[in-house]
Protein backbone atom coordinates (compact mmCIF):
# COMPACT_ATOMS: atom_id res chain seq x y z
CA UNK A 1 0.00 0.00 0.00
CA UNK A 2 2.81 2.41 0.93
CA UNK A 3 4.51 1.72 -2.37
CA UNK A 4 1.37 2.44 -4.37
CA UNK A 5 0.78 5.60 -2.36
CA UNK A 6 4.24 6.81 -3.31
CA UNK A 7 3.83 5.89 -6.98
CA UNK A 8 0.59 7.85 -7.17
CA UNK A 9 2.05 11.04 -5.66
CA UNK A 10 2.28 14.08 -7.93
CA UNK A 11 4.71 16.97 -7.77
CA UNK A 12 5.40 20.19 -9.69
CA UNK A 13 6.74 19.48 -13.18
CA UNK A 14 9.03 22.54 -13.35
CA UNK A 15 12.21 20.76 -12.10
CA UNK A 16 11.87 18.10 -14.80
CA UNK A 17 11.35 20.73 -17.51
CA UNK A 18 14.37 22.76 -16.38
CA UNK A 19 16.50 19.62 -16.16
CA UNK A 20 15.54 18.73 -19.75
CA UNK A 21 16.53 22.20 -20.98
CA UNK A 22 19.89 22.25 -19.22
CA UNK A 23 20.66 18.66 -20.20
CA UNK A 24 20.01 19.40 -23.88
CA UNK A 25 22.06 22.61 -23.83
CA UNK A 26 25.00 20.97 -22.07
CA UNK A 27 25.00 18.03 -24.46
CA UNK A 28 24.84 20.30 -27.50
CA UNK A 29 27.74 22.36 -26.18
CA UNK A 30 29.68 19.15 -25.48
CA UNK A 31 29.24 17.90 -29.05
CA UNK A 32 30.29 21.28 -30.49
CA UNK A 33 33.31 21.36 -28.17
CA UNK A 34 34.34 17.83 -29.23
CA UNK A 35 34.12 18.79 -32.90
CA UNK A 36 35.89 22.15 -32.39
CA UNK A 37 38.93 20.52 -30.80
CA UNK A 38 39.31 18.13 -33.72
CA UNK A 39 38.79 15.05 -31.57
CA UNK A 40 36.52 13.35 -34.11
CA UNK A 41 39.48 13.25 -36.48
CA UNK A 42 42.18 12.34 -33.97
CA UNK A 43 40.23 9.78 -31.93
CA UNK A 44 38.03 8.10 -34.53
CA UNK A 45 39.27 8.73 -38.07
CA UNK A 46 43.07 8.77 -37.83
CA UNK A 47 43.56 5.43 -36.01
CA UNK A 48 43.76 2.35 -38.21
CA UNK A 49 42.68 0.11 -35.33
CA UNK A 50 40.03 0.68 -32.67
CA UNK A 51 39.69 -1.04 -29.31
CA UNK A 52 36.23 -2.53 -28.81
CA UNK A 53 34.07 -3.39 -25.83
CA UNK A 54 33.47 -7.10 -25.35
CA UNK A 55 30.24 -7.97 -27.17
CA UNK A 56 30.23 -4.71 -29.14
CA UNK A 57 33.04 -5.46 -31.59
CA UNK A 58 30.66 -4.55 -34.43
CA UNK A 59 30.48 -0.90 -33.28
CA UNK A 60 33.11 0.96 -35.30
CA UNK A 61 33.66 4.48 -36.69
CA UNK A 62 32.00 4.84 -40.08
CA UNK A 63 34.63 6.86 -41.90
CA UNK A 64 33.68 10.44 -42.76
CA UNK A 65 30.06 9.54 -41.99
CA UNK A 66 31.16 9.70 -38.35
CA UNK A 67 30.74 13.47 -38.67
CA UNK A 68 27.10 12.92 -39.62
CA UNK A 69 26.68 10.80 -36.49
CA UNK A 70 27.90 13.74 -34.39
CA UNK A 71 25.54 16.10 -36.27
CA UNK A 72 22.62 13.81 -35.49
CA UNK A 73 23.66 13.65 -31.85
CA UNK A 74 24.00 17.43 -31.62
CA UNK A 75 20.69 18.13 -33.36
CA UNK A 76 18.87 15.69 -31.09
CA UNK A 77 20.40 17.46 -28.06
CA UNK A 78 19.06 20.80 -29.37
CA UNK A 79 15.60 19.29 -29.87
CA UNK A 80 15.70 17.90 -26.32
CA UNK A 81 16.48 21.39 -24.98
CA UNK A 82 13.48 22.98 -26.73
CA UNK A 83 11.31 19.94 -26.15
CA UNK A 84 10.36 19.36 -29.79
CA UNK A 85 9.49 15.77 -30.72
CA UNK A 86 11.03 14.99 -27.37
CA UNK A 87 10.58 11.23 -27.28
CA UNK A 88 12.13 10.76 -30.71
CA UNK A 89 14.90 13.25 -29.87
CA UNK A 90 15.92 11.60 -26.59
CA UNK A 91 15.89 8.12 -28.13
CA UNK A 92 18.01 9.39 -31.03
CA UNK A 93 20.40 11.09 -28.63
CA UNK A 94 20.76 7.97 -26.48
CA UNK A 95 21.45 5.73 -29.49
CA UNK A 96 23.85 8.11 -31.26
CA UNK A 97 25.75 9.13 -28.11
CA UNK A 98 26.08 5.55 -26.92
CA UNK A 99 27.26 4.44 -30.37
CA UNK A 100 29.92 7.18 -30.23
CA UNK A 101 30.93 6.03 -26.75
CA UNK A 102 31.26 2.41 -27.92
CA UNK A 103 33.32 3.14 -31.05
CA UNK A 104 36.66 3.06 -29.24
CA UNK A 105 37.27 1.89 -25.68
CA UNK A 106 40.29 4.20 -25.28
CA UNK A 107 37.87 7.14 -24.89
CA UNK A 108 36.04 5.59 -21.90
CA UNK A 109 35.17 8.08 -19.19
CA UNK A 110 32.81 7.70 -16.27
CA UNK A 111 30.85 10.77 -17.28
CA UNK A 112 30.25 9.42 -20.80
CA UNK A 113 28.78 6.33 -19.20
CA UNK A 114 26.71 8.55 -16.89
CA UNK A 115 25.31 10.51 -19.84
CA UNK A 116 24.30 7.30 -21.64
CA UNK A 117 22.54 6.05 -18.51
CA UNK A 118 20.85 9.38 -17.84
CA UNK A 119 19.64 9.75 -21.43
CA UNK A 120 18.22 6.21 -21.28
CA UNK A 121 16.32 7.04 -18.08
CA UNK A 122 15.01 10.25 -19.66
CA UNK A 123 13.40 8.22 -22.46
CA UNK A 124 10.83 7.04 -19.92
CA UNK A 125 10.18 10.38 -18.21
CA UNK A 126 7.67 13.06 -19.34
CA UNK A 127 10.30 15.79 -19.52
CA UNK A 128 8.32 17.54 -22.27
CA UNK A 129 5.15 17.74 -20.17
CA UNK A 130 5.86 21.38 -19.32
CA UNK A 131 7.49 24.37 -21.04
CA UNK A 132 8.31 22.59 -24.28
CA UNK A 133 7.65 22.98 -27.99
CA UNK A 134 5.58 19.81 -27.78
CA UNK A 135 3.37 21.41 -25.11
CA UNK A 136 2.89 24.55 -27.18
CA UNK A 137 2.04 22.57 -30.31
CA UNK A 138 -0.52 20.42 -28.50
CA UNK A 139 -1.68 23.57 -26.63
CA UNK A 140 -1.54 21.68 -23.37
CA UNK A 141 1.05 21.48 -20.61
CA UNK A 142 1.00 19.47 -17.42
CA UNK A 143 1.70 21.35 -14.22
CA UNK A 144 2.41 18.18 -12.22
CA UNK A 145 4.10 14.87 -12.93
CA UNK A 146 4.51 11.69 -10.85
CA UNK A 147 6.99 12.36 -8.06
CA UNK A 148 9.01 9.23 -8.84
CA UNK A 149 9.96 10.64 -12.27
CA UNK A 150 12.01 13.41 -10.65
CA UNK A 151 13.18 11.15 -7.84
CA UNK A 152 14.62 8.71 -10.38
CA UNK A 153 17.07 11.40 -11.58
CA UNK A 154 17.99 12.20 -7.97
CA UNK A 155 18.56 8.49 -7.33
CA UNK A 156 20.91 8.13 -10.29
CA UNK A 157 22.91 11.16 -9.18
CA UNK A 158 22.98 9.81 -5.63
CA UNK A 159 24.34 6.46 -6.81
CA UNK A 160 27.08 8.15 -8.83
CA UNK A 161 28.23 10.29 -5.91
CA UNK A 162 27.87 7.71 -3.15
CA UNK A 163 29.58 4.91 -5.05
CA UNK A 164 32.40 7.28 -6.05
CA UNK A 165 32.84 7.92 -2.33
CA UNK A 166 32.78 4.23 -1.43
CA UNK A 167 35.41 3.58 -4.09
CA UNK A 168 37.73 6.06 -2.36
CA UNK A 169 37.68 4.03 0.85
CA UNK A 170 40.90 2.16 0.13
CA UNK A 171 44.34 2.26 1.72
CA UNK A 172 46.04 3.95 -1.24
CA UNK A 173 43.59 6.85 -1.26
CA UNK A 174 43.22 7.30 2.51
CA UNK A 175 46.62 6.35 3.94
CA UNK A 176 49.03 7.03 1.06
CA UNK A 177 47.13 9.98 -0.49
CA UNK A 178 47.63 8.29 -3.83
CA UNK A 179 47.33 9.23 -6.62
CA UNK A 180 46.81 12.85 -5.49
CA UNK A 181 50.35 12.89 -4.04
CA UNK A 182 51.58 12.38 -7.62
CA UNK A 183 49.17 14.72 -9.38
CA UNK A 184 48.92 17.76 -7.13
CA UNK A 185 52.63 18.72 -6.99
CA UNK A 186 52.64 18.91 -10.79
CA UNK A 187 50.27 21.91 -10.55
CA UNK A 188 53.11 24.17 -9.42
CA UNK A 189 52.11 26.84 -11.97
CA UNK A 190 48.76 27.61 -10.28
CA UNK A 191 48.67 31.16 -8.90
CA UNK A 192 49.13 31.55 -5.11
CA UNK A 193 48.89 27.87 -4.18
CA UNK A 194 50.95 26.12 -6.86
CA UNK A 195 54.41 26.51 -5.39
CA UNK A 196 53.47 26.11 -1.74
CA UNK A 197 50.16 24.49 -0.81
CA UNK A 198 50.16 22.03 -3.71
CA UNK A 199 53.53 20.70 -2.59
CA UNK A 200 52.50 20.03 1.01
CA UNK A 201 51.79 16.45 2.09
CA UNK A 202 49.08 17.57 4.53
CA UNK A 203 47.20 19.10 1.58
CA UNK A 204 47.37 15.84 -0.37
CA UNK A 205 45.80 13.99 2.56
CA UNK A 206 43.23 16.75 3.12
CA UNK A 207 42.16 16.52 -0.51
CA UNK A 208 41.98 12.72 -0.37
CA UNK A 209 39.88 12.58 2.80
CA UNK A 210 37.84 15.61 1.81
CA UNK A 211 37.03 14.10 -1.58
CA UNK A 212 35.83 10.85 0.00
CA UNK A 213 33.68 12.67 2.58
CA UNK A 214 32.26 14.95 -0.09
CA UNK A 215 31.16 12.12 -2.37
CA UNK A 216 29.66 10.08 0.48
CA UNK A 217 27.70 12.94 2.03
CA UNK A 218 26.68 15.25 -0.81
CA UNK A 219 23.55 13.33 -1.96
CA UNK A 220 22.13 13.44 1.57
CA UNK A 221 23.06 17.09 2.10
CA UNK A 222 21.28 17.96 -1.17
CA UNK A 223 18.16 16.05 -0.15
CA UNK A 224 17.86 17.84 3.20
CA UNK A 225 16.37 21.32 2.72
CA UNK A 226 18.30 22.96 5.57
CA UNK A 227 21.68 21.90 4.16
CA UNK A 228 20.84 22.22 0.46
CA UNK A 229 22.35 25.66 -0.14
CA UNK A 230 25.54 24.71 1.66
CA UNK A 231 25.64 21.46 -0.30
CA UNK A 232 25.22 23.25 -3.62
CA UNK A 233 27.99 25.70 -2.69
CA UNK A 234 30.19 22.67 -2.00
CA UNK A 235 29.19 21.16 -5.35
CA UNK A 236 30.26 24.35 -7.17
CA UNK A 237 33.52 24.68 -5.24
CA UNK A 238 34.44 21.01 -5.57
CA UNK A 239 33.76 20.72 -9.30
CA UNK A 240 35.26 24.09 -10.25
CA UNK A 241 38.39 23.29 -8.25
CA UNK A 242 38.76 19.82 -9.79
CA UNK A 243 38.19 21.33 -13.24
CA UNK A 244 41.07 23.76 -12.61
CA UNK A 245 43.32 20.94 -11.41
CA UNK A 246 42.49 18.21 -13.90
CA UNK A 247 41.52 18.08 -17.61
CA UNK A 248 38.17 16.34 -17.14
CA UNK A 249 36.20 18.24 -19.76
CA UNK A 250 32.50 18.97 -19.30
CA UNK A 251 31.90 16.62 -16.38
CA UNK A 252 32.17 19.23 -13.57
CA UNK A 253 29.69 21.56 -15.27
CA UNK A 254 27.31 18.71 -16.06
CA UNK A 255 27.26 17.68 -12.40
CA UNK A 256 26.77 21.27 -11.18
CA UNK A 257 23.78 21.78 -13.46
CA UNK A 258 22.36 18.32 -12.77
CA UNK A 259 22.26 18.86 -8.98
CA UNK A 260 19.80 21.73 -9.47
CA UNK A 261 17.15 18.98 -9.66
CA UNK A 262 17.34 18.77 -5.84
CA UNK A 263 16.04 22.33 -5.39
CA UNK A 264 12.39 23.12 -4.69
CA UNK A 265 9.96 23.67 -7.55
CA UNK A 266 9.70 27.40 -6.76
CA UNK A 267 13.34 27.81 -7.77
CA UNK A 268 12.71 26.09 -11.11
CA UNK A 269 9.56 28.14 -11.68
CA UNK A 270 11.75 31.27 -11.47
CA UNK A 271 14.13 29.80 -14.04
CA UNK A 272 11.23 29.13 -16.41
CA UNK A 273 9.91 32.66 -15.91
CA UNK A 274 13.36 34.07 -16.57
CA UNK A 275 13.68 32.12 -19.85
CA UNK A 276 10.18 33.24 -20.87
CA UNK A 277 11.13 36.89 -20.35
CA UNK A 278 14.47 36.57 -22.16
CA UNK A 279 12.94 34.91 -25.25
CA UNK A 280 9.51 36.61 -25.03
CA UNK A 281 7.69 33.28 -24.72
CA UNK A 282 4.02 33.46 -23.84
CA UNK A 283 2.04 30.57 -22.39
CA UNK A 284 -1.38 32.24 -22.57
CA UNK A 285 -2.60 30.03 -25.42
CA UNK A 286 -1.54 26.84 -23.68
CA UNK A 287 -4.03 25.02 -21.49
CA UNK A 288 -2.63 24.15 -18.11
CA UNK A 289 -3.64 20.64 -17.07
CA UNK A 290 -3.28 19.72 -13.42
CA UNK A 291 -1.48 16.36 -13.66
CA UNK A 292 0.32 14.11 -16.12
CA UNK A 293 -0.54 10.43 -15.72
CA UNK A 294 0.87 7.36 -17.42
CA UNK A 295 -1.37 4.79 -19.08
CA UNK A 296 -1.53 1.71 -16.85
CA UNK A 297 0.57 -0.55 -19.11
CA UNK A 298 3.05 2.23 -19.92
CA UNK A 299 3.59 2.94 -16.24
CA UNK A 300 4.16 -0.74 -15.51
CA UNK A 301 6.71 -1.13 -18.32
CA UNK A 302 8.44 2.10 -17.27
CA UNK A 303 8.71 1.13 -13.62
CA UNK A 304 9.99 -2.36 -14.42
CA UNK A 305 12.58 -0.97 -16.83
CA UNK A 306 13.81 1.68 -14.40
CA UNK A 307 13.83 -0.90 -11.62
CA UNK A 308 16.16 -3.10 -13.67
CA UNK A 309 18.40 -0.13 -14.50
CA UNK A 310 18.81 0.93 -10.88
CA UNK A 311 19.24 -2.61 -9.62
CA UNK A 312 22.08 -3.10 -12.10
CA UNK A 313 23.67 0.19 -11.04
CA UNK A 314 23.58 -0.88 -7.41
CA UNK A 315 24.97 -4.37 -8.08
CA UNK A 316 27.36 -3.92 -11.02
CA UNK A 317 30.11 -2.04 -9.14
CA UNK A 318 30.45 -5.01 -6.76
CA UNK A 319 31.25 -7.51 -9.51
CA UNK A 320 34.98 -7.09 -8.81
CA UNK A 321 34.43 -9.37 -5.79
CA UNK A 322 33.99 -12.26 -8.24
CA UNK A 323 37.60 -11.92 -9.40
CA UNK A 324 40.81 -12.84 -7.58
CA UNK A 325 43.73 -10.46 -7.36
CA UNK A 326 44.06 -6.72 -6.82
CA UNK A 327 41.35 -4.72 -8.60
CA UNK A 328 43.56 -1.77 -9.54
CA UNK A 329 46.15 -4.15 -10.99
CA UNK A 330 43.93 -6.51 -12.98
CA UNK A 331 41.16 -3.91 -13.62
CA UNK A 332 38.64 -6.76 -13.78
CA UNK A 333 35.39 -5.12 -12.69
CA UNK A 334 36.90 -1.64 -12.68
CA UNK A 335 34.92 0.11 -15.42
CA UNK A 336 31.24 1.11 -15.13
CA UNK A 337 31.59 1.29 -11.35
CA UNK A 338 32.02 5.03 -10.63
CA UNK A 339 35.69 4.63 -9.70
CA UNK A 340 36.72 8.16 -10.55
CA UNK A 341 40.41 9.19 -10.72
CA UNK A 342 41.54 6.56 -8.23
CA UNK A 343 44.85 5.51 -9.71
CA UNK A 344 47.93 6.67 -11.56
CA UNK A 345 48.94 3.74 -13.70
CA UNK A 346 51.49 3.63 -16.49
CA UNK A 347 52.92 0.80 -18.49
CA UNK A 348 55.30 -0.37 -21.17
CA UNK A 349 54.18 -3.24 -23.39
CA UNK A 350 56.25 -4.61 -26.26
CA UNK A 351 54.90 -7.36 -28.53
CA UNK A 352 56.94 -10.23 -29.93
CA UNK A 353 55.68 -12.15 -32.97
CA UNK A 354 57.06 -15.69 -32.98
CA UNK A 355 57.02 -18.51 -35.55
CA UNK A 356 55.97 -21.41 -33.34
CA UNK A 357 57.84 -23.98 -35.44
CA UNK A 358 61.12 -22.27 -36.26
CA UNK A 359 61.38 -20.03 -33.21
CA UNK A 360 62.13 -17.03 -35.39
CA UNK A 361 60.70 -13.79 -34.01
CA UNK A 362 60.56 -10.04 -34.39
CA UNK A 363 59.28 -7.16 -32.26
CA UNK A 364 56.43 -4.87 -33.23
CA UNK A 365 56.68 -1.10 -33.42
CA UNK A 366 53.38 -0.09 -31.81
CA UNK A 367 53.52 3.30 -33.53
CA UNK A 368 52.90 1.49 -36.83
CA UNK A 369 49.42 0.53 -35.67
CA UNK A 370 48.39 2.76 -32.75
CA UNK A 371 48.21 6.46 -32.04
CA UNK A 372 50.23 7.65 -29.01
CA UNK A 373 47.01 7.97 -26.99
CA UNK A 374 45.94 4.43 -27.88
CA UNK A 375 49.37 3.02 -27.06
CA UNK A 376 49.34 4.74 -23.67
CA UNK A 377 45.93 3.29 -22.80
CA UNK A 378 46.83 -0.17 -24.11
CA UNK A 379 50.07 -0.42 -22.15
CA UNK A 380 48.49 -1.00 -18.72
CA UNK A 381 45.02 -2.47 -19.39
CA UNK A 382 44.89 -6.27 -19.86
CA UNK A 383 41.83 -6.41 -22.10
CA UNK A 384 43.43 -3.82 -24.40
CA UNK A 385 46.66 -5.85 -24.49
CA UNK A 386 44.76 -9.04 -25.38
CA UNK A 387 42.69 -7.40 -28.11
CA UNK A 388 45.74 -5.77 -29.65
CA UNK A 389 47.64 -9.08 -29.54
CA UNK A 390 44.86 -10.71 -31.57
CA UNK A 391 44.85 -7.81 -34.00
CA UNK A 392 48.60 -8.18 -34.53
CA UNK A 393 48.30 -11.95 -34.94
CA UNK A 394 45.56 -11.56 -37.55
CA UNK A 395 47.46 -8.79 -39.32
CA UNK A 396 50.67 -10.76 -39.69
CA UNK A 397 48.79 -13.93 -40.64
CA UNK A 398 47.23 -12.04 -43.54
CA UNK A 399 50.71 -10.76 -44.33
CA UNK A 400 51.87 -14.33 -44.98
CA UNK A 401 53.50 -15.27 -41.68
CA UNK A 402 53.04 -18.84 -40.46
CA UNK A 403 52.57 -20.53 -37.07
CA UNK A 404 52.03 -17.21 -35.36
CA UNK A 405 52.38 -16.83 -31.59
CA UNK A 406 52.15 -13.49 -29.80
CA UNK A 407 54.03 -12.77 -26.57
CA UNK A 408 54.51 -9.57 -24.62
CA UNK A 409 57.14 -7.93 -22.49
CA UNK A 410 54.94 -5.84 -20.22
CA UNK A 411 55.64 -3.75 -17.13
CA UNK A 412 53.33 -1.49 -15.14
CA UNK A 413 53.61 0.98 -12.25
CA UNK A 414 50.68 1.71 -9.93
CA UNK A 415 50.22 4.71 -7.64
CA UNK A 416 53.85 5.60 -7.18
CA UNK A 417 55.19 2.06 -6.79
CA UNK A 418 58.14 0.78 -8.78
CA UNK A 419 57.38 -0.72 -12.15
CA UNK A 420 56.83 -4.49 -12.11
CA UNK A 421 56.35 -7.18 -14.72
CA UNK A 422 52.68 -7.17 -15.62
CA UNK A 423 51.85 -9.94 -18.11
CA UNK A 424 53.25 -13.46 -18.10
CA UNK A 425 55.82 -13.40 -20.95
CA UNK A 426 55.53 -17.17 -21.51
CA UNK A 427 51.82 -17.08 -22.46
CA UNK A 428 50.85 -16.95 -26.13
CA UNK A 429 48.15 -14.29 -26.05
CA UNK A 430 47.03 -15.20 -29.55
CA UNK A 431 45.57 -18.39 -28.05
CA UNK A 432 43.79 -16.57 -25.20
CA UNK A 433 40.17 -15.56 -25.70
CA UNK A 434 38.38 -12.56 -24.28
CA UNK A 435 35.63 -13.42 -21.80
CA UNK A 436 34.27 -12.45 -18.40
CA UNK A 437 36.56 -15.05 -16.80
CA UNK A 438 39.62 -14.10 -14.78
CA UNK A 439 42.73 -13.51 -16.90
CA UNK A 440 45.21 -15.80 -15.20
CA UNK A 441 48.05 -14.58 -17.43
CA UNK A 442 48.14 -11.31 -15.48
CA UNK A 443 51.01 -11.68 -13.03
CA UNK A 444 50.01 -11.28 -9.35
CA UNK A 445 50.33 -7.96 -7.54
CA UNK A 446 52.81 -8.38 -4.70
CA UNK A 447 51.65 -5.39 -2.64
CA UNK A 448 48.32 -5.07 -0.83
CA UNK A 449 45.71 -2.37 -1.31
CA UNK A 450 43.08 -2.72 1.40
CA UNK A 451 39.53 -1.89 0.35
CA UNK A 452 37.15 -0.66 3.05
CA UNK A 453 34.24 0.32 0.83
CA UNK A 454 33.56 -0.44 -2.82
Amino acid sequence: MMSENYLSKQTNSAPLAVFRIFFGVMMLFGIIRFWYHGWIETLYLQPTFHFSYYGFEWVKPIGNYTYILFVICGLSAALIAVGFKYRLAIITFFLSFTYIELMDKTTYLNHYYFISLLSFVLIFLPANARFSADAYLRKKEYMNVPKWTIDSIKLLLGIVYFYAGLAKLNSDWLFRAQPLKIWLPSKYDLPLIGNNVMQQEWFHYAMSWGGALYDLSIPFLLLYKRTRLLAFALVIFFHVFTRILFPIGMFPFIMIVATLIFFDASFHEKIIQFIQRIFSISSKKVEQVKAYTYAKLTRKVTLVTLGIVFTLQILLPWRYLLYPGELFWTEEGFRFSWRVMLMEKAGYTNFKIVDGKTGNYFYVNNADFLTPFQEKQMSFQPDFILEYAHYLGDHFKKDGHKNIEVYVESFAALNGRLSKRYIDPTVDLYQQKESFKHKDWILPFTDKIKIYGL
